[in-house]
Formats: C-alpha cells, structure tokens, sequence
C-alpha cells in the first residue's frame, strides 16, 4: 500500500492512498463463490448456480459493499502507519476504483492540534473564605419554616406575603384574551408567580371585593401578541391567607429526619449541610477560574469536526430544555459556536496538562468524592454499588476527578490569594452581586 501525506493547513491532512486491486478482487470472488452455494435462482438447482450467473446478478452489488469495508480497513492502516490522530472522518474522494485496475482516493481530514502547556506563573487565582455563624444556621431555619408553613384565612387587606385567591379575566382592547382567564386562583404575594405589575397590585384587596387592575405585558413577553401590551385585568378576590409558621420544635425536627426530635442535632445537620454546601460553591469558583484562565493562556487552532460536534450538543441540550421536538427551525449554529469553541479548547488543554505530567486518578481521591456524593442521598450504599457496576457512570465520576487534579496542579502553578467573604453572599448570587 502506497501513502502519502500533504499539509493544507495547520490541521488540515490531504492523504492520498493506493493499493492493488487483488486486495478487492480476492474478496469479491470469494463471496460471490459462496452465494453460488446459497442463492436461489429460477432453472437451477440449489448450490448449482453457475459463478458466471453469481457474477452477473449480484458481482456489482458485492464490490461495491467489498469495496466499502476495504477502504475503510486501508484508511485505519494508513494514518496508523503515518502516526496520525484524525480529529473527525475523513472526506473520501475515489480516484481510481474500477475491478481490476489499482484502487486509489484521497482522505481529507483535520488532526488534533499539538498543545504545549504554557507558564501559568502569573496567573492571578482568588480563592473565597467564609465561616458559617449562628446567623446564617438560623436563616437556614427560618427557610425550612417556611417550607412548613401552614395558611390561616383571615378578614383584612392582602399584603406582602400573604396568599390571595381569586378570579380574573383578562382583556385586550376590550376582548378576551387567550390564557388571560383563571378561576379560584392562588397567588402569594411577592413570590413572583405573576407579573410583578399584577401582583404588586394585590397589596390591600379585601375578601369579596370586586376591581379592574391596569396591566402592561413587558416588551420580551413570549407570547406575541401580548408583548408590551397595555390589558385589564376584572379580579374578584375570594379569600386573603397569611402565613403560620411551626415552631422550631420536635415535631419540627422530625419533619426533617431527626427521629428523636433534637432541635440541637437539626442545627446541627443544618450547620454540616450548610458546610459541604459552601464547600462546594468555593471549589465550583475557584475550577471556574483556573478553567478560565487556562483558556485563555491558550490559543491555537481548533479542529471544526470537534466544534461542530459540540454545537450539536449544545443545541440538543437547549432543544430538550425548552421543548425541542416542537421547533420548527433549528438553534443556530451561531447561538453555540463561541461556547462551543470554548469546550473544545479547554478540553484539549486538559488533556495536554494531563498527558505532559503524567497525571492519573487518585483512587483515593476517587473514593473520596464518590463517599461525598453519595452522602446527599438517602441511600447512600445504594448509590456507590450504582456507580461501582455501572462503568459509564464510573467513567463520568474519573473525569471529573482528573479535573480536580488539573485544577490543584495549576493552583500549585498560580498565585493564590484569599478574598474575605461570608456565607450569605457566596450562597446568595444575586445579593454578592448587589452588593
């Protein structure tokens, strides 16, 4: 077999391959010899068919499928004895492929690109402290309450955090419009059910009462025809509720999996939860960073099969979230491709850091990780058999370890300096955000 190799980009390969014909014709004959045994054909008998009627009837057919699985088995030999790693399949491009004449194409396809690991010295990592105090434990509290809450009816004006149930229609231009009608409808004030100009216009509605609220739908409402759109609202308010929350007692602490009630080992489970939760939260900014910082220390070029691979999926992933199967267009591939782009260069970057330092899983560290994920289920021995006979799942928690490990080699690497925050604004985006 005859190869050669042509560069037409930094990862572009033009390889053109050839081998004699024998190869195919060896085959062919073979098979069609052993359909003369098989075949049925009118005025023969069974396993009495000529070859020359084999070779009429079904010769084409045979080398083309000959043809096809050989071609394949000489490209693999092929970029195997060139040492190269195509990054996609190749576009094949026939030559020469006619029965008994030498067999030649040209594979065209992208390689991986060689990444070197670059200085990450100065490389500038901010790593959040926080303690957890008996403020933030009583929050955490104060939450579960509410998740237990009960509502009491009473006779008065709604306010914030009340639950008012009621019936509206609403009107457009003097009409009825589509989803703008409900009956014994509960909303709790300030959760943020509704539009805010709707439900801020609850505050201080009674139980019997009758009005018209005035409603402006916000110009990126998904619903067309109510995008920025001035209606009304007729409301008739049924009943006012306000919020009655439990004590923080020992029926409470049962409620949540504290079978001897004690509300001083609640709070304790609540601190440790609270713990492994901010653990977390710091681990996920400072990967974050590191992963950020080692895109960005990296620029060369990206093969397009691995970038229009991670389009797909990205756009499968949003397709599925938002109920896909019912567009009539597919995303663009121009929604994904700069995030797309980002995925493919960091992974190929982990792989060059973890091929360059010889890094492999930690089976302890693996064990680690796969005690502390099994600890937020109910049952955890139930969850690690899980992982431990399913090799795929298995394969998915390595990966992410051997991220770890990239992540505390290029901390070893970076300057590292500790930045002051508490509980609440780590936990709580958007008031971090704020403040």
């Amino acid at each position: 077999m005859q190869v050669s190799v042509e560069a037409t980009g930094s990862l572009d390969r033009r390889m053109t391959v050839q081998f004699p014909p024998d190869r195919v014709d060896s085959e062919v004959e073979k098979r069609l010899k052993a359909l003369t045994r098989r075949v049925r054909i009118d005025g023969f008998r069974p396993g009495k068919v000529p070859l020359k009627i084999v070779q009429q009837r079904y010769g084409a057919g045979v080398y083309q499928e000959v043809l096809g699985e050989v071609l394949q088995e000489s490209y693999r030999e092929a970029i195997q004895q060139e040492g190269l790693v195509p990054a996609g399949g190749p576009n094949i491009e026939p030559k020469m492929m006619e029965p008994g004449k030498p067999i030649e194409y040209i594979a065209s396809f992208q390689v991986f690109p060689e990444v070197s690991v670059a200085d990450l010295s100065d490389v500038e990592i901010e790593r959040p402290v926080a303690e957890i105090d008996a403020a933030d434990v009583e929050r955490v509290i104060e939450s579960l309450r509410k998740q237990q809450r009960d509502w009491a009816e009473v006779q008065r004006a709604a306010g914030e955090g009340d639950r008012v149930t009621l019936d509206f229609v609403g009107t457009l231009n003097g009409e009825p419009f589509d989803g703008g009608k409900a009956e014994g409808f509960a909303v709790e004030i300030g959760a943020g059910r509704l539009l805010p100009d709707f439900e801020s216009q609850l505050v201080g509605v009674e139980p019997g009462e009758e009005k018209t609220i005035d409603v402006t739908f916000p110009e990126d409402y998904p619903a067309e025809h109510l995008k920025g759109q001035a209606v009304q609202f007729a409301l008739k308010i049924h009943k006012v509720e306000e919020p009655r929350l439990p004590e923080v007692d020992a029926d409470f602490a049962r409620a949540f999996g504290v079978a001897d009630g004690d509300v001083d080992k609640l709070r304790e489970e609540v601190r440790a939860n609270m713990g492994r939760e901010l653990a977390q939260n710091i681990k996920g900014r400072v990967k974050k960073q590191v992963m950020d910082a080692l895109v960005a220390k990296h620029d060369f070029d990206l093969p397009k099969s691995l970038v229009q691979g991670e389009i797909d999926r990205l756009r499968t992933e949003t397709e599925n979230r938002f109920g896909g199967a019912e567009q009539s267009q597919p995303l663009p591939d121009a929604l994904f491709e700069e995030e797309a782009k980002r995925r493919v260069r960091l992974g190929l970057v982990v792989r060059a850091v973890l091929d360059a330092e010889k890094i492999e899983v930690d089976p302890g560290r693996l064990e680690r990780e796969l005690d502390a994920l099994a600890q937020t289920y109910e049952d955890p021995d139930e969850v690690k058999r899980h992982y431990r006979s399913n090799p795929q799942a298995m394969a998915g928690m390595e990966s992410l370890v051997l991220e770890d490990q990239v992540v505390d080699w290029v901390l070893e690497k970076a300057r590292v300096t500790e930045k002051p925050s508490s509980f609440d604004a780590l936990m709580n985006t958007n008031k971090e955000t704020t403040e």
